[in-house]
């Protein structure tokens, strides 16, 4: 998911520590004065408990009362999370900002601004996951990468990044960085043109995308094939999509025009 415009600041100063049963001087990082602190050895011990400690916890029921409790660890707000708290969340759980993974995580809770968690919304998504802690959606990382393979569950969740990740909710249309940002999310690895058409975009005209053209520029990849020849001009398609197919032909005859001139 890309990052939402967030003021600057120093993350890691803002990180979350996580929470420890109370333990003798030695281990508590608070005493920075402790020789423990720079020894890799301690360091690794310290991880290795805290691995064992964390098991338990996959095979506990849910509790909304944890929930919420993880929720205001990333807080910014009473009830919100923001940009620096969306950065620890991505931390903690081991996930980039920009991994189609948080776009997932975001479609399951139903939120409505891109780098925003409500309460509401974490408590929604988590409950529907049953995950109260880092360990419990780590476990279903893989889950959730699994659902961009339904076809219609795939669609579902294109049609929604396009709603979320507008940034002024009171225009109708996406600003085109935002949207190529989106749309490489989500159809690069999938769409054989998505190269071509991100081109075509760069050097077009269009500032915005609506939504009727980001919903047909799904179907294009899933129905028009790779030489086009299966494209009709007098079709119902947005003129975007025309003037790519014109665009992509004259390309295409371009580079065979060059290939007949290097080999005459």
């Amino acid at each position: 998911m890309p990052r939402a415009k967030r003021k600057a600041a120093n993350t890691a100063n803002n990180h979350v520590q996580p929470e420890m049963q109370p333990t003798a001087p030695e281990d508590n990082p608070r005493h920075p004065s402790k020789r423990v602190r720079h020894n890799p050895s301690a360091r690794s011990t310290r991880n290795s408990h805290k691995q064992e400690d964390s098991r338990p916890l996959l095979n506990q029921a849910f509790s909304q009362r944890r929930c919420l409790a993880w929720f205001k660890e990333y807080a910014e707000e009473a009830e919100l999370l923001g940009p620096d708290g969306m950065v620890r969340f991505c931390e903690d759980i081991a996930v980039e900002p920009e991994n189609i993974v948080m776009l997932v995580i975001a479609y399951k809770m139903n939120a409505r601004r891109m780098g925003f968690f409500t309460q509401a919304e974490w408590l929604k998504g988590m409950m529907e996951l049953q995950c109260d802690s880092v360990p419990k959606l780590q476990s279903k990382l893989e889950y959730l990468k699994s659902l961009l393979n339904d076809h219609n569950l795939f669609k579902a969740i294109y049609r929604y990044a396009y709603d979320f990740a507008r940034q002024d909710k009171d225009q109708r249309s996406m600003d085109m960085e935002t949207a190529q940002l989106m749309l490489q999310l989500l159809l690069s690895k999938q769409w054989p043109l998505f190269t071509h058409f991100a081109n075509f975009l760069s050097q077009s005209k269009y500032k915005v995308i609506n939504k009727d053209q980001w919903c047909n520029i799904l179907e294009f990849s899933r129905t028009i094939s790779n030489d086009l020849s299966n494209y009709d001009l007098d079709g119902a398609w947005p003129v975007m999509l025309d003037e790519f197919v014109e665009w992509l032909k004259a390309q295409r005859q371009l580079e065979n025009n060059q290939m007949e001139t290097v080999h005459s």
